[in-house]
This record gives structure tokens, sequence and C-alpha cells, in this order.
């Protein structure tokens, strides 16, 4: 179900096949779609009581066993709809955390999804729990009362929470170690972001030979995968395909992937993948951007966008997107999935990432095989030739490539 509340910039029916899919991405099989306007939402119910009855009806004619609204709930309406509808109620919210309890795979994505679950949860254990509301007894001779159940679950899952944000905590120092080594490598590293379903995981998988999850689903990639690429001048880069973003993410994801997410905030480039072919890309892009913004990308990190599925479009607007792109600098049409366009992608993502480099001559001793080696790899070498007992080369590289390898005799 998804209520319309005004003013959205989405399409509503291609926003009730994204519910679907996201219930889909988990099994669930869908039986009826139901849009709804809402002139002003309602406290108890979100819905109007007419539509209510209406659900309830639908509900016990066709023995549905799960109603999925596409909006935020509070407890209350929650439990509200659930005696009203008799059936089973979850939220956007509970959704895609249901499809990330289902996808980790990794013991942090694992980790990451129990501390979002609980996070959720705990709002919910305020009077829509009415089975836990007995009374615990109190010991010795401060007895009393006691704890009610509900306090009690409360502060279990506040202590779960502590445990869990101290092991996500050392994941992250872990992935800071990892990346600061990369960083003194340094190898640039450029990830792949855009909403879910945009075809992150096949343009990874064309652009490195992996064999990532691609699927047609929803959240196909949760656990970040990263691999060694080489471009035009550039002997060794990591790609990083990360999870895909959706509209109204839930801020316990937000914060509960930020580990994750980091890889993203410590990336020289961004390539931002858009279904092109999608009703509402544009709405999506946007959604992506405020995301990286919540995740702290900075604005100024060169990014990409590749506009995938260019295939599955009619010839007309093909043709105009074909054009458009070609025209500016940051943009590439393609197909991750027939492989047109990708070699255009690889080169305008090879000359950013090689835009301020310089060229340089160095001369080595003939011995210095690490020297030769390591020009090599963090350099384009053009050039090569022997003078006066010193092997001379004309290297391409970063300024800070250069004064690394200055300093690395001193």
């Amino acid at each position: 179900m998804y209520p319309d509340i005004g003013g959205s910039s989405r399409d509503s029916e291609a926003r009730l096949e994204e519910t679907a899919g996201l219930a889909a991405a988990i099994g669930i099989e869908v039986h009826e779609r139901v849009s709804f306007r809402l002139r002003q939402p309602k406290p108890g119910t979100l819905i109007g009581s007419g539509q209510v009855d209406a659900l309830a009806e639908t509900v016990r004619d066709q023995e549905l066993q799960l109603a999925v609204f596409d909006a935020a709930l509070t407890p209350v309406q929650q439990r509200n709809l659930e005696t009203a509808l008799g059936c089973k109620v979850i939220d956007r919210t509970g959704l895609i955390l249901e499809i990330f309890g289902e996808r980790a795979r990794t013991a942090e994505g694992r980790l990451q999804v129990e501390l979002a679950h609980l996070d959720y949860q705990a709002g919910r254990l305020v009077r829509s729990w009415t089975h836990l509301e007995r009374q615990r007894g109190g010991f010795g001779f401060l007895g009393g009362p006691g704890e009610t159940q509900i306090e009690a679950d409360r502060r279990l899952i506040r202590d779960r929470m502590a445990r869990l944000r101290r092991e996500l905590d050392q994941v992250s120092r872990t992935r800071t170690l990892q990346r600061d080594r990369r960083q003194r490598a340094p190898w640039p590293v450029i990830a792949l972001v855009g909403y879910t379903n945009a075809g992150k995981s096949t343009l990874f998988n064309r652009l490195t030979g992996a064999d990532v999850m691609a699927e047609n689903l929803l959240f196909a990639t949760l656990d970040p995968t990263l691999r060694q690429i080489s471009l035009p001048g550039i002997d060794k880069a990591i790609l990083s395909d990360t999870v895909g973003f959706v509209s109204e993410l839930p801020t316990q994801l937000v914060a509960a992937f930020k580990a994750t997410l980091e890889e993203v905030t410590s990336a020289d480039l961004l390539i931002h993948v858009r279904d092109i072919a999608h009703p509402d890309s544009e709405a999506q892009r946007a959604d992506v951007e405020k995301v990286l913004g919540e995740i702290g990308v900075a604005e100024t990190t060169p990014r990409f966008e590749a506009w995938n599925k260019i295939d599955m479009i009619g010839e007309d607007r093909r043709a105009e997107l074909l054009e458009i792109a070609a025209s500016r600098d940051d943009v590439v049409a393609l197909s991750a999935w027939t492989g047109e366009g990708v070699d255009g992608l690889v080169e305008k993502v090879a000359a950013r990432l090689t835009q301020g480099h310089r060229r340089y001559t160095i001369a080595l001793d003939p011995a210095d095989g690490a020297g030769a080696a390591w020009l090599h790899q963090h350099g384009e070498v053009c050039d090569h030739w022997l003078e006066e007992g010193r092997s001379v080369y004309d290297v391409r590289m970063a300024p800070r490539d250069h004064e690394r390898f200055e300093s690395r005799d001193g």
C-alpha cells in the first residue's frame, strides 16, 4: 500500500512497483496493490476509516496474512491497523530491515543489520506490545514492585546495542587501518554508488571479471566488495561495489552501515550508476545524492554518472540520451549488461584520475629494481633509456606520488 500524502515527485505506480519489488526480494507473494491519496494523515491509523474498512474487506476476502505500508508507521498506528485488518502489518522501514537481515552474509553485515533492527524495535516497545506490561518481582530487602517486563526488555535491547556498537567501532578501526595502508600504497579508490537495482553489481562484474551476485532484485548486494582493476595509465586501482540506496532509507540503516559506507566517503572518485530506463530515474538520483550527503561525502568528490540500461529504452529516447551524454564530461551512457559504452566509461575515469598528472624525468641505478617497479606501478612510464650508466625513465604520475617516490630514499 502506498499512501500518497501529496507533494511527492514520484510516480505512484512506480512507487507501488518498487514496494512490490522490495516484498518480492524476500519471497513475499503480492496479491493486491493499493494506492491511497491522503489529504491529512490520521494519527491513529495513517489512512482514513473508510480506507481501513475497504482494506479489511480485501484482507478477509483474499485471506491475506500481511499488509505492507510504504510509509513510516508509528507503533500505535501499526498496532491499530493490525487490529482493524486482522493481519500482520509492517511499514517500509520494517520491510527494508527484513531484506537486509536476510541478505547480510558477512559477520560485519549481520552486526549492522542487528543493530539497526534493535534500534527500530526499541521504539516499538512503547504501548504497542501490551503483552509485555506484566511486572517482574523485586529481590532482596529492596524488593518492591520490581521492573515491568517492558522495561527489562528495553534494558536488554540497550545493552545488546551497546555491545554491537563496540564491535562495529572495532570494525571501523580495522577498515580505517586498511584504508591507510591503501593510501600509503597509494592506489586510487573508485566507488560505485546508486539506487538499488540500478545495475552496480553488473557493471562491477563487467569491469573486474568478478562474479558478484547481480540479479534483478532490490538490494541484491549488501556487503561491500573490493577488487583490483587496471586502467589506461593506472597500473592498479581499487573498485568498490556498495549497498544500493533507496528513497527514505531508514535512519537506523544509515547509522548502522556507516562503517561500510566509509569506503564511499574516502573514495577518490564516485561512479553514480543510474537506471536511466526507470520512470523515476531523476527522483532516484536525488535520493542517492541525499544519502551521500547524510553519510558525509563531500560535494567536491569527483563523480561520474553512468546512465545504465540504455539497451532497455526506445530508439528515439536512446539517441537523445546518447547525444546528451556525449556533450558532457561527467556522463557516460552505457549498458552494463551488453557492454556497450563501458570502454568509454573506463577511458573517462582514467582521464579524470590522471588529470593532475605531470611528466618527470627520473634517473635510477640500474640495480634499483624496486624503484623501477614502483614507477611502473604508480605511474605511466612513457619512455626508458640508458644514459651515463644510469637508467632514465620518462614517467607521467601524480605530484603526490612523485613526492613520495623522492622521499623513499630519505
